[in-house]
């Protein structure tokens, strides 16, 4: 057992309402429950000395994000209030209505007015917040447990950041469009939104359809669940062990799908907490160099230092500790893989949109990405175009973080303008900033002419700044427009 895994598990123990998620005879709760007397008499007299009446307080003192860290005590009256991450909850308009779950589930809730309200609240404070964004999202106080509540339970509320909202939204796929593809799918919270958002269009007619790819069949398992429970089974068809890669676009069925919704695997230096680190007071190693020889040939050493883990794509995935070296070396091996699946995207011939998104700080998975799709002899074979902020749906037009303009600078040489239009297009999230959310990055790619053009403008290679976009319009209406100037369509 290594420190974290201790660490976790006598606080489960001690402090959590269902206590260690394990069997009675399981080893591992064996090892931490038989010592459970001294945990206790301990964390009472922690408890006593901090001036905490009981758990419960103790409880909301460390959910609060205002803890003085450094003295190790609650803050005083004066201490400055902090920004906290708020609990979002999704209503799920498959199965129920906001103005239901505000009636029931929510009932004894005070509406605030205010974001700001819910994150300056105490940690159990029963208020809540209707987002001004997405619809049928709303905010709670961070330390609000829905995971008891019937509507939780019945999937008619899902909990997912209002940041993972973005990209469903933003897609906004159309019943008409075709079939909707989520790439990657996995648990199926973005699955089960763009569900809820083709569900709501197409109550009657029964036409709505999305195919969930997941290569890997456990998190496939996951993901099915998650549809079942969120009752879009009948518009939602899992496609387990389906590697999105492997897909022939060009063949049935794939040439159905209308619309794509790309959350590749990234390095997730979005997530908040992810990065955090504890501080953990344990036996020393110095003291374990003091053992005897033997003793210390008899332990068994386990290395708990993994810099890295293997996502569902095989790809590796950042880590606290990584070093820049090593930290840059993964970024760059991401965002390869992930321009690949976004180049692999744009080759659906009867495809209208794409959302591309990550839970990454990091402009190179992001802005990179981007530019680097947009400059591609994809994009201009197939008539991808970056979906502008003047034409995005309401809620994502007004809000207010968009693209790093430096960051698309950086792979357009000296073209400014183009930059700037670009990080316009682009929407970011900031963790741990008023708006709520964790760090999220999404842009929407858009076709504007359904021509494959058989053979790319000699002059592409030369071409300095990346593709814009407008809406969609037929191709007739490509000859015309003189900011497209990639290829010529009497190729």
């Amino acid at each position: 057992m290594n420190e974290s895994l201790a660490l976790l598990l006598v606080h489960d123990l001690l402090l959590s309402k269902s206590g260690i998620a394990a069997s009675v005879t399981h080893p591992l709760r064996q090892a931490v429950t038989r010592h459970k007397a001294r945990l206790t008499a301990e964390l009472t007299k922690i408890r006593i000395k901090k001036g905490f009446g009981s758990i419960n307080e103790l409880r909301n003192h460390i959910a609060k994000v205002d803890v003085d860290e450094t003295e190790g005590k609650a803050p005083s009256a004066a201490s400055p209030k902090q920004v906290q991450h708020p609990r979002w909850a999704r209503i799920n308009i498959s199965k129920s209505t906001l103005d239901d779950q505000l009636q029931t589930t929510f009932a004894g809730f005070e509406i605030v007015d205010s974001l700001e309200q819910i994150l300056l609240a105490e940690p159990a404070t029963k208020i809540l917040y209707v987002d001004q964004h997405i619809p049928n999202l709303i905010a709670l106080a961070p330390a609000t447990d829905l995971s008891k509540t019937a509507a939780y339970r019945k999937g008619y509320i899902i909990l997912q950041d209002k940041a993972s909202c973005f990209p469903a939204y933003l897609l906004d796929p159309k019943v008409e469009d075709g079939v909707c593809l989520d790439a990657c799918a996995a648990p199926g919270n973005k699955t089960t939104h763009l569900a809820a958002i083709l569900k709501s269009q197409d109550r009657t007619r029964g036409k709505a359809r999305i195919w969930a790819c997941e290569r890997d069949k456990v998190r496939a398992g996951v993901l099915s669940d998650m549809v079942a429970l969120a009752g879009c089974q009948d518009i939602v068809t899992v496609r387990a062990g389906q590697d999105f890669l492997d897909l022939k676009s060009e063949q049935s069925p794939w040439n159905e799908v209308g619309s794509l919704l790309l959350d590749p695997s990234c390095s997730g230096s979005g997530i908040i907490g992810r990065n955090d680190g504890h501080t953990v007071t344990l036996p020393s190693t110095i003291q374990n160099a003091q053992m005897p020889e033997r003793s210390r040939k008899r332990k068994r050493h386990v290395k708990t230092n993994s810099k890295t883990i293997a996502d569902k794509a095989g790809q590796e995935i950042s880590q606290p500790g990584d070093g820049p070296i090593q930290l840059q070396a993964r970024l760059k091996a991401l965002s390869a893989f992930q321009l690949r699946l976004l180049l692999h995207a744009f080759r659906f011939p009867n495809a209208r949109m794409i959302s591309y998104s990550t839970c990454s700080i990091f402009a190179e998975e992001n802005e990179h990405v981007v530019v680097a799709a947009l400059q591609s002899s994809e994009a201009k074979q197939y008539g991808w175009f970056l979906h502008l902020r003047d034409e995005q749906i309401t809620g994502m037009k007004t809000w207010p973080v968009r693209g790093d303009i430096q960051a698309c600078q950086h792979r357009l040489a000296d073209d400014i303008s183009g930059a700037e239009q670009i990080a316009e297009a682009c929407i970011r999230c900031l963790p741990g900033t008023k708006d709520g959310t964790q760090g999220f990055f999404v842009a929407a790619f858009i076709r504007r002419c359904q021509k494959v053009v058989s053979a790319v403008d000699s002059n592409y290679s030369q071409m300095g700044s990346p593709v814009m976009a407008s809406p969609m319009r037929d191709s007739s209406a490509v000859e015309e427009d003189e900011d497209w100037n990639g290829f010529s369509d009497s190729n």
